[in-house]
Parts: C-alpha cells; structure tokens; sequence
C-alpha cells in the first residue's frame, strides 16, 4: 500500500472528513493529480487543459474572462496562454469589442488536441468517480455548480 494510502486510512476517523472545505480540497487533489496524468500523454496539465478547453469552445473568452473564471492570476494565464500558442494550440486575437484586450481561440491543431486529450480527462474522472453512480455524478455535479457558481 503507498504510503499516503496508508496513512489516510488511519486518519479517515478525523473530524476533517466532516469538514465540507477539507473534503472539497482533498476532492479537488485527487481530481487535479489524477488529470494531470491523464493529461500528460497529450502534454498538457490540468490548467493549460482548461485554458484550451475554454478556447476551443468557440466562445472566445479573454484572457481576463479566463483568470477570472479559472479564478487564477492574470499572470499566470498570460504564461498558460503563451505556452499553448508556442505549441500552436491556440492564438491570440483582437477582442472586437475592447480593442486593449485579446481573445484567445484554439487552432485547428488545439481543437483536435483537446478532442484527445478531454476523452482521457473523461476517463480519468470516470475512474476517481467509480464508487458513484451515474445519478450520484449528476447530483454531485449539480451541487458543485451551485457552490461554484452562486446566484
């Protein structure tokens, strides 16, 4: 047994797994570490994965638009940007309604890349996921949402 599995084992009886923040945080651990391997088969982890995703999802957000719902630094989207149009994944184009700002879409390279790389992302979840049902995935999802997108 690897150790961490060891330890969180022994240490499930702590009041922590009654903490909804602590749960979300572990949950969101597990999910990141679990994607990022999934991901790196396409060379992508789960952030410059989610910035392609919201470019190749023809809305052609901003890249403020992007910090803001990633909820990282504008920096480091501005570095995640940069790296996936090295790769030719994306491109920079002129917000046509603020002309100070770019939006970022993905090249017909990036749009295949994500089409790969989000069937293994799926994969990935699917498996974390096992010990839920599809009706438990569903609510699950709709209760993240809520917490994550408040009215």
């Amino acid at each position: 047994m690897p150790h961490d599995l060891a330890g969180a084992g022994r240490l499930s009886a702590s009041s922590l797994t009654a903490d909804v923040s602590f749960l979300l945080a572990r949950a969101n651990a597990l999910s990141f570490a679990a994607g990022n391997v999934a991901l790196a088969a396409h060379g992508l982890r789960a952030r410059s994965y989610s910035v392609l995703a919201l470019a190749a999802g023809g809305i052609r957000p901003s890249q403020r638009e992007i910090a803001d719902f990633l909820r990282l630094d504008p920096s480091q989207v501005v570095a995640l940007v940069d790296d996936l149009q090295r790769h030719g994944l994306v491109e920079r184009e002129p917000d046509p309604v603020d002309r100070r700002a770019n939006v970022v879409v993905a090249t017909a390279a990036g749009r295949e890349l994500y089409a790969e790389a989000s069937a293994d992302a799926l994969d990935a979840e699917e498996e974390l996921h096992g010990a839920l049902d599809p009706a438990q995935r569903a609510q699950l999802a709709e209760l993240l949402r809520i917490v994550a997108f408040p009215s």
